[in-house]
């Protein structure tokens, strides 16, 4: 428990469950600009030494942080009653099985993304997570960290499209550089997830996609390949799509290339938007260009903060629900848009396998 002498006494108490890179590069680092929102009272591993070396990182922020690891460390969150929420931070393989473990115990879960490895392995996760008998005063919430849903580059986008018209085509291009510069370059469960980086990496731009055009995608059309033989097949994957609107578009990935690129342009009748990565004073971010019918173009520069964001959110949403059982938590968030954006990826490299044949995406409703 935090002191009553540092103010913050009262605040909701969370666990991290994993420690490895974007445990230690990003949720301690932005728990640390939260912590007057939120006290860290634990963090787990699989291995003690693990554990320890992450919450080191931690101490200055949250000084009584708790070590725990293994199943037995794993039984003790479950079992303390001080905490109330889980991030769920850990390989993509396990994420699912562990998420819902948590939210039998009653611990609201924000899991990192993707959201699972298969549209069918969601499917069950889903219907396993909504028989959940409401035992408590509340349904524990289920979470997923996709932080693309809450950089203000696509929230703001996506009440601009409006003004464009009616959409005429989209494109979508990502220039990776994924390199042995990139610290996820020899992340091991990655090279071994289902798609390789494609499904690992894709779900953020299929996400930023999805937010931006406002309508889902309903089928696809896709070819991959494998060029690059230190990265795992596939690398690169070409895709036609269509939304539910009836507009096309083209996303185009390459996992590592000589140049980062990461854009997302949608063309209409009376305008066009584009969303693209760059740096402004030293601040990475998003510009986003949006040209109107008087052809004028406004440009609008805007830092990332979505991981940020979305944790202050997910407080938010744990603290109204221990209060309203029936809060709707932020639709942004929920676990099943996640495995709408798997959804598409899955039918992008399943119509790769099968030589371009045009693939439909699965419904989640």
């Amino acid at each position: 428990m935090a002191g009553d002498g540092d103010g913050r006494a009262g605040l909701p108490r969370i666990a991290v469950l994993g420690a490895g890179i974007f445990a230690r590069t990003q949720y301690i680092p932005r728990l640390r600009e939260i912590a007057h929102l939120v006290v860290l009272k634990a963090i787990w591993s699989r291995t003690q030494e693990s554990a320890k070396a992450a919450a080191e990182l931690a101490r200055d922020f949250a000084p009584e942080i708790e070590c725990k690891w293994g199943d037995a460390g794993l039984k003790e969150i479950m079992r303390d009653s001080s905490i109330m929420g889980v991030a769920v931070v850990l390989a993509g393989q396990v994420q699912v099985e562990l998420s819902l473990k948590m939210l039998k115990a009653g611990k609201h879960v924000i899991q990192e993304k993707p959201a699972s490895a298969s549209t069918t392995e969601a499917e069950t996760a889903l219907s396993i997570y909504n028989s959940f008998p409401n035992q408590f005063p509340y349904k524990p919430i289920w979470a997923l960290g996709e932080n693309y849903r809450f950089e203000p580059a696509f929230v703001e986008s996506s009440k601009l499209i409006k003004d464009i018209g009616d959409m005429m085509h989209i494109q979508v291009i990502i220039e990776g550089s994924m390199n042995s510069s990139n610290p996820y370059f020899n992340s091991s469960w990655r090279r071994n997830f289902v798609g390789g980086f494609i499904l690992d990496m894709g779900v953020h731009f299929i996400a930023g996609l999805r937010m931006l055009v406002g309508s889902e995608i309903t089928s696809v059309s896709s070819v991959s390949r494998h060029v690059d033989m230190a990265l795992p097949p596939p690398d690169n994957i070409c895709s036609l799509f269509q939304l539910e609107n009836g507009c096309a578009g083209v996303f185009v990935f390459a996992v590592n290339s000589r140049s980062l690129k990461i854009l997302w342009r949608v063309d209409g009748t009376k305008g066009t938007i584009q969303v693209e990565r760059g740096v402004d004073s030293g601040k990475h971010g998003y510009q986003v260009l949006f040209s109107g019918e008087n052809g004028q173009c406004q440009k609008t520069f805007y830092p990332f903060c979505g991981v940020n964001e979305e944790l202050k959110m997910f407080i938010q949403d744990m603290l109204a629900a221990s209060k309203d059982g029936d809060h709707n938590a932020e639709p942004r968030s929920s676990y099943v848009e996640g495995a709408r954006d798997v959804a598409v990826l899955e039918a992008m490299l399943e119509s790769s396998a099968k030589q371009g044949a045009p693939v439909q995406v699965k419904r989640f409703p």
